[in-house]
């Protein structure tokens, strides 16, 4: 029993090392993104650990809520529908700084490899709070999409005083682990024709919190491609209800 018990700490030590954070990953699209940076300005924020990672910050005139965008897998924070969220909705009056978030390598496309990198991605999340709070914001919103929204749950879970006014939760595979550690109001948002894991479970998701407000939006797929702009005005007419 001991040498069974053994053989499958090697077995996870050598699983976890041969899936680790891809710090190399991340600076190479940091060098491609930052240089051609559009709207808003490249920052550098710290994780406790001392490792610097990317951030995408844009304000937006006397705005007092500020937005932090979390993406999903294996992708980085000027990509797809958070890159196209973070400025349009900074054109809307909200301020957003769109972050890194941890990512394996290349070829580590199976999404249970990354729960090994959530604590990480606490880590990051709360930093951006922190970051948005130091700039001065009243009011920050956490919107996250996909492999982020598992990563943001995971986060609001284990944090019950999260700097987050609410939270925006796009294309979420699965019900909520333990809806009633999530003490903040919620937007459960989808897409008529998302992937058949987030349609599933959308009564699920619905059902797991009072307060939860859902949305589907019509004819838009799991990256809501050509349905941004409904996307950003659901986003922007839920921020506004909030006390």
């Amino acid at each position: 029993m001991m040498r069974h018990a053994l053989a499958l700490v090697v077995l996870v030590s050598a699983f976890v090392t041969a899936h680790a954070q891809d710090y190399a990953r991340e600076q190479r699209w940091a060098e491609e993104i930052v240089p051609n940076v559009v709207v808003g300005d490249a920052v550098w924020l710290k994780e406790p650990s001392g490792h610097k990672f990317l951030g995408l910050y844009a304000p937006a005139a006397g705005a007092q809520t500020a937005v932090l965008l979390v993406h999903g897998i294996g992708v980085n924070p000027d990509h797809g529908v958070i890159g196209a969220l973070r400025v349009a909705l900074a054109d809307k009056g909200l301020a957003t700084l769109s972050i890194q978030m941890p990512v394996l390598e290349a070829d580590a496309k199976v999404a249970h490899y990354y729960p090994a990198l959530f604590p990480e991605a606490g880590e990051r999340i709360a930093a951006g709070a922190s970051w948005l709070a130091a700039k001065g914001y009243g009011r920050v919103v956490l919107l996250s999409h996909s492999l982020g929204s598992w990563m943001s749950e995971w986060y609001l879970e284990r944090t019950p005083q999260a700097r987050f006014a609410a939270w925006v939760c796009l294309g979420r595979g699965g019900a909520f682990a333990e809806p009633a550690k999530l003490r903040l109001p919620v937007l459960d948002v989808y897409g008529e024709y998302d992937s058949a894991l987030v349609l599933a479970t959308a009564a699920a998701r619905r059902a797991g919190l009072p307060n939860e407000k859902q949305l589907e939006i019509a004819g838009a797929d799991h990256f809501y491609t050509g349905r941004e702009e409904v996307l950003t005005k659901a986003v922007v007419a839920f921020v506004a209800q909030l006390k």
